[in-house]
């Protein structure tokens, strides 16, 4: 028997989780009413078949909790339990947004806190919690650029330069705000390269994004220099927070000249992460471009908190609500946690184990930026392409091993990429096994390579094709 209908159909005729009363109200009069003419088609089956079904799917899911996540770009770290403790909170998870501020102080004080914690972190006065993700809180920001050079007179200024090694949702962002987007190349170091940017930069040019550290890991090094060509050209400059987890405590992009940012609260500061779930994207402004932010905006005065609407200038909102507060709520139980001191430590030690890693695999692996890195960096297989052996097979044989692969293919600037991020979360252990897998596999390649191109050979669904998948998604379980 096919084994996918012993996982899903067990349903039996007559079988029961739930048996209801009898009637204990009047009954409805249903006279007239559009009533379905059979009963439902609903599984049957017994409460310790349906536990075990649950149970059992629950232990082919891969999470954080029970294996390594080296997934660059994505900061993968641990979410510590007490921030789901403080989520769980009657007054804060029970609390509709449509309460009064008289009824919701504690909330409104906890919104402004980390408000107040991302303007100390980034050196940007004006913080709104609103956006519902990182790429809504580009948006967002290009907004408030837009709003803010209307306000000047400046509508020419239309396009938006973006460093070719950025993440795709900068681009997308800038085209659904209505701003063209203009590639900036990068340099034989992985750098921006400053002489394009020059040449690119105008009087139409609205502002640069720039994601430092970058995708490759590097710190840009010109970054000042690059924010005052920016400035003198009269547009803005906008930081990509993504890796923000690398300078916290360390360096303020406001001090390097960075106009205006958003954090990404599931990479940098330990909410949970995908799935499709809520998340959370803050942007944090300069003190000119504040009054533009979307409302509502938590205001604190002698009399208490609250939510303010009225803001002329605002671009409004971009959704529902005032944020996803379950998300902010878990971001400042770890920054309370952690403080300022704990903060730097963080993002020190996500520098030095992205560095263990580099050093210990570059003889295995090619690393075409082998200098020191920051939170992550990218290797590749150039050394295992005599075999056949690409990325994608590498980051298969990973998960037979017991890790979550790495980021593949990206940044698209280098090929064969994989991209590798272990967080300030991960014991020298953990990376230690990690790093004897990858030798493990780099043997491999040089021995018996055809054995990568089947892997995962360990798990419930072999490999897929993912091209076709891509094109053909099967959506839904279907009987048969």
């Amino acid at each position: 028997m096919n084994k996918d209908l012993l996982l899903y159909e067990k349903s039996r005729a007559g079988r029961r989780t739930l048996r209801l009363g009898a009637l204990d109200v009047p009954a409805a009069d249903t006279t007239g009413l559009p009533l379905r003419q059979s009963p439902p088609d609903l599984p049957q089956i017994g409460e310790l078949e349906l536990v075990r079904h649950y149970v059992r799917l629950s232990k082919k899911n891969v999470s954080i909790a029970d294996s390594f996540y080296p997934l660059g770009s994505c900061t993968m770290k641990y979410n510590p339990l007490a921030n789901e403790v403080a989520a769980t909170i009657a007054g804060f998870s029970e609390a509709h947004p449509l309460l009064d501020a008289g009824r919701c102080q504690g909330a409104l004080a906890v919104m402004k806190r980390v408000e107040e914690f991302l303007a100390a972190v980034t050196g940007l006065p004006c913080v709104t919690l609103h956006p519902a993700a990182g790429a809504q809180g580009e948006l967002s920001a290009l907004l408030v650029a837009n709003a803010h050079f209307a306000a000047r007179g400046e509508q020419a200024r239309t396009k938006v330069l973006i460093p070719d090694s950025a993440h795709g949702t900068n681009p997308a962002s800038a085209a659904v705000a209505g701003l063209e987007p203009v590639t900036v190349s990068s340099g034989k170091d992985g750098l921006v390269d400053v002489d394009d940017l020059q040449s690119k930069l105008g009087t139409d040019t609205a502002g640069f994004m720039v994601t430092n550290p970058n995708t490759l890991g590097l710190f840009e090094p010109r970054i000042a220099e690059i924010c005052e060509k920016v400035h003198t050209a009269g547009a803005l400059v906008y930081m990509d927070g993504a890796n923000l987890n690398a300078l916290m405590g360390i360096a303020r992009p406001a001090d390097f000249g960075v106009d205006m940012m958003h954090t990404n609260l599931h990479k940098t500061f330990s909410t949970p992460h995908g799935g499709g779930g809520p998340g959370a994207g803050p942007i944090c402004v300069s003190e000119e471009l504040g009054v533009y932010l979307p409302v509502p905006r938590v205001v604190e005065s002698e009399s208490g908190f609250h939510l303010e609407t009225d803001a002329p200038e605002s671009i409004g909102m971009l959704r529902g609500w005032s944020s996803n507060f379950g998300v902010i709520l878990r971001a400042y139980a770890y920054m309370r946690r952690l403080g300022p001191d704990g903060v730097r430590r963080v993002a020190e030690n996500a520098v030095i184990n992205a560095n263990y890693l580099r050093v210990r695999l570059r003889d295995a692996y090619h690393v075409p930026f082998d200098g020191l890195c920051m939170h992550e960096f990218v290797a590749t297989t150039r050394h295992q392409r005599p075999g056949g052996v690409h990325a994608v097979d590498v980051a298969k044989r990973l998960i037979d091993l017991g890790h979550h692969p790495m980021t593949v293919y990206f940044p698209l600037v280098v090929n064969e990429a994989m991209m590798i991020e272990p967080t300030e979360t991960e014991t020298k252990e953990t990376l230690d096994a990690f790093v004897e897998d990858m030798l493990l596999i780099a043997d491999e390649a040089r021995e018996r390579p055809e054995s990568l191109h089947d892997a995962p050979l360990s798990t419930p669904v072999g490999r897929l094709d993912e091209g076709r998948a891509v094109k053909e998604p099967v959506l839904r379980f279907r009987r048969g």
